[in-house]
């Protein structure tokens, strides 16, 4: 394993790891002993910690809803939708004039009720069911405006007797979806006192790829594209039935009932809820184009600037735009439908009051650097690389059994393959810049959920090595996939290593590494 944190293909790329991308990456400060608890899954997606002490995971492309016991690995069935997706398996038939491609994600989002045992048995699940492209043209897309799905929000009822999700009840089927960009993530959280359900959804990937053409609505607070959307985890007293589950002192409602609840999202695949010294916030991850990925407080009405601003309105972004392409026949200055960014400042000034800056932005690059990026790859040069986390979820740790964890992000990547964890302070904003790592491997890390006791993290795996939107996968190269992880606290001297700093060869330890040294060791 070469001991980068990418692995780059060009000069360019490489002069992506100068000072202006950087971002800290400290020693670690725990060890923990790891296994698998199961393997074999589709693509696990969601993966949380039930109340009955259960990992309850959603297989984003076996469109299944499994119930795992973690001790023995044993395995439940609870949900097959694979009825329920009016699709086939465009990932698996035969290819015509290149194919269509498989939607971003799948079976997405799960959300249990935080009274699941004890009166509410209500299970939520996000889905795309159906394509609305044309396959009369190449691969199925709109010429240069992308591949159109179609997701619903369903509520089901859990039946532990038959351990089954059963009574399905669509909440919203019309949110838009595409082969890039869907976010996807359910939270249910609670505002004064009541709780509702939020679904980040991310911008259908209009501006890039094959919907460089696809208009961008990430700021069109009337689109669901680029938003995160809250609804009521019951159906209210609304005269018309498609009413009824959306707040009605939702912020955006003036023109009629809107589940928008904040706007300017690019591909927010993470969101948490966690009480912070007596204040509830909500925190999302999402990725950034070719550099700062973002970690936002998710507030009513609040507008987080994309594509109009990328990380902190700092002005690296100057002069380009969201992404760019070698398409001459896309518009604008760098052949895509993303608006030029002509300064990053004047337009949050633009956006007023209800624009946010991450409170976090990692591997925030440099204009100049990214300016010959943009160059580089308009002129249809080789596939670049640059650093980046593509952060897939996050999760608070609040427990208090790991020391100085407590009141921790614990963000899962798909990028750089490994954990990451950021303190947080007394206000529930990001304490510093330190960055710590661990079990970095040759696999995308989808999901993080913690036991109860706080000593074990849960860690879903991918079943491919890259995107399954606009990359092909490469399973082949993959050395644990499909799976649950389970690492185990140990404390910081639990083994030893060959690896320093300095000399990183096993330093932080590697997935590979741990489930070695275990096996060897049992």
């Amino acid at each position: 394993m070469k001991n980068r944190l990418l692995y780059l293909s060009s000069v360019l790329s490489a002069q992506l790891l100068s000072a202006e991308a950087q971002t800290e990456l400290p020693l670690q400060d725990a060890a923990f002993e790891i296994r698998v608890v199961a393997d074999k899954l589709s693509d696990p997606w969601e993966l949380t910690n039930g109340p009955d002490n259960h990992l309850w995971v959603t297989e984003s492309k076996g469109y299944r809803v499994l119930r795992i016991d973690p001790a023995s690995g044993k395995k439940q069935v609870l949900a097959d939708l694979n009825k329920e997706r009016k699709f086939p398996r465009f990932d698996k038939v035969a290819k015509k004039d290149g194919g269509i491609p498989w939607p971003q994600g799948g079976l997405m989002g799960m959300a249990l009720h935080p009274s699941l045992l004890t009166g509410k048995p209500f299970v939520y699940l996000a889905y795309i069911y159906d394509y609305k492209g044309n396959p009369g043209n190449v691969n199925g897309g709109q010429s240069g405006g992308g591949h159109k799905f179609l997701q619903r929000i369903v509520r089901y009822t859990y039946d532990p007797q038959k351990a089954k999700l059963i009574q399905p009840v669509i909440l919203c089927d019309t949110i838009p979806a595409s082969n890039d960009h869907n976010g996807g993530r359910l939270l249910i959280a609670p505002v004064n006192d009541k709780h509702y359900l939020f679904l980040s959804i991310g911008d259908m990937g209009a501006g890039q790829f094959s919907n460089g053409a696809r208009q961008n609505k990430a700021q069109n607070q009337y689109s669901y594209e680029g938003k995160v959307l809250r609804f009521n985890l019951e159906a209210d007293e609304d005269d018309l039935k498609e009413n009824q589950w959306i707040p009605n002192d939702n912020p955006f409602n003036a023109s009629g009932q809107n589940a928008v609840w904040s706007t300017g999202h690019r591909n927010p695949q993470g969101l948490t809820y966690a009480e912070i010294n007596g204040v509830e916030r909500i925190y999302a991850v999402e990725h950034g184009p070719y550099s700062d990925d973002e970690v936002n407080l998710i507030e009513k009405g609040s507008n987080y600037g994309h594509p109009l601003v990328v990380g902190y309105d700092d002005g690296n972004y100057n002069g380009l735009a969201a992404s760019v392409s070698d398409k001459e026949d896309y518009p604008g200055v760098w052949n895509t439908s993303y608006p030029l960014i002509k300064d990053e400042k004047a337009n949050a000034r633009q956006i007023g009051a209800p624009y946010r800056n991450p409170v976090t932005s990692f591997y925030p690059t440099g204009n100049k650097l990214l300016t010959e990026l943009y160059q580089n790859i308009k002129k249809g040069g080789e596939r670049q690389e640059w650093q980046s986390f593509a952060p897939s979820s996050v999760e608070v740790y609040q427990s208090e059994a790991i020391p100085g964890w407590k009141n921790s992000l614990l963000i899962p990547t798909l990028k750089g393959s490994r954990l990451i964890r950021v303190k947080l302070d007394n206000n529930g904003k990001v304490a510093n810049s330190n960055v710590y790592e661990y079990v970095r491997g040759q696999v995308r890390y989808r999901d993080v959920a913690v036991s109860n006791d706080g000593l074990k993290l849960y860690l879903a795996v991918d079943s491919s090595a890259v995107s399954s939107g606009p990359s092909k996968a490469d399973p082949m190269q993959v050395s644990y996939r499909g799976c649950i992880l389970e690492l185990t606290y140990k404390s910081e001297t639990a083994h030893s290593y060959n690896g320093t700093k300095e000399n990183p060869a096993s330093y932080p330890p590697s997935l590979e590494t741990l489930l070695s040294f275990e096996r060897k060791n049992m």
